[in-house]
């Protein structure tokens, strides 16, 4: 319960680009761009990908996957993001604050798996050939995508730690949508269990994944060593050079912001390292892949003389 001088809080103040109001439209314009831009994109990726049978790969389908939380993670934090740009600042009721923040769990941290099994398809087809198609059957893919959405979904069910939580006084946050760390800094309830939680739920769920992607890139590397074809390495450089692209902007800036002690860092730098996982690696996945995949823009072209 609240103290007798204190009032118990019901609402949050987001306070957004707080500084840069007067940028507001055009900010607003910028990351409604970016958003609409993610959205294309990833529908994009999504429709080659079921509709082209020369796709049908485990890479590719993995990679629909990959954008359909990509989608799903903006759409959690970017509607909000606007509405807080247009209107200065922005008041949210506790319960909207923690639905959302139960939704980032979800959808926002879906990717490491992902990228994370990703890896293992790109370890398979370069150092064990033989056994890919063996191993990587459709059922098999299938059974790795669902454990990954039903993995995240469990782990989710942390929030129920952050349901229990007390709001009592300060309600204001200096951010663009409910950040974990922030709320955990506002409550008056005693935290340490939930940090407790959130701390194993990381090992397990970005620290391990990490480690197996740093795994399978050190044995292709060692792979690729032994490689004297210059085609082959060539080959095997373009499938693996869009996902180590990926995962080198996901997880650096995720290590930044939460691996990295943040009592040195504004609150601006903070957000402009939030807008780097939430924005910027969403819409820079499609761009990366149709690039760099020559299936993908043989794909597109196709589409594009039919059309």
């Amino acid at each position: 319960m609240c103290n007798v001088n204190q009032t118990e809080v019901t609402e949050f103040l987001l306070l957004g680009f707080k500084g840069l109001y007067k940028y507001k439209f055009l900010l607003f314009i910028l990351f409604l761009f970016c958003y609409l831009m993610i959205l294309a994109g990833n529908l994009l990726i999504i429709v080659l990908v079921s509709t082209n049978h020369n796709l049908n790969t485990p890479m590719f389908y993995f990679l629909k996957h990959l954008a359909v939380a990509d989608i799903l993670s903006t759409t959690t934090i970017v509607p909000m993001m606007l509405n807080v740009i247009l209107y200065d600042m922005k008041e949210v009721p506790v319960r909207i604050c923690i639905f959302q923040l139960h939704m980032e769990f979800i959808f926002g941290f879906s990717p490491i798996i992902l990228l994370t099994i990703m890896s293992y398809d790109r370890y398979l087809a370069i150092c064990s050939p033989m056994c890919y198609n063996s191993i990587m059957q459709p059922h098999v893919c299938f059974k790795m995508v669902l454990g990954t959405w039903f993995w995240y979904f469990v782990i989710s069910f942390e929030i129920i730690f952050v349901w229990q939580l007390e709001f009592c006084g300060n309600n204001t946050i200096d951010h663009f949508f409910c950040d974990f760390g922030l709320l955990l800094e506002l409550t008056t309830s005693d935290s340490h269990l939930l940090t407790l939680v959130d701390f194993v739920i990381s090992i397990i769920g970005g620290v391990i994944p990490l480690a197996l992607i740093l795994f399978s890139y050190l044995s292709i590397f060692f792979v690729l060593m032994t490689l004297s074809s210059t085609s082959g390495l060539s080959k095997a450089f373009s499938t693996c050079g869009s996902h180590l692209t990926t995962v080198c902007i996901y997880y650096g800036t995720l290590i930044i912001i939460y691996m990295i002690p943040s009592n040195d860092r504004s609150s601006s730098t903070n957000k402009f390292l939030s807008l780097l996982y939430i924005v910027m690696s969403p819409m820079m996945n499609p761009i990366i892949y149709s690039l760099k995949n020559q299936e993908i823009r043989r794909t597109l072209q196709q589409m594009f003389r039919k059309c």
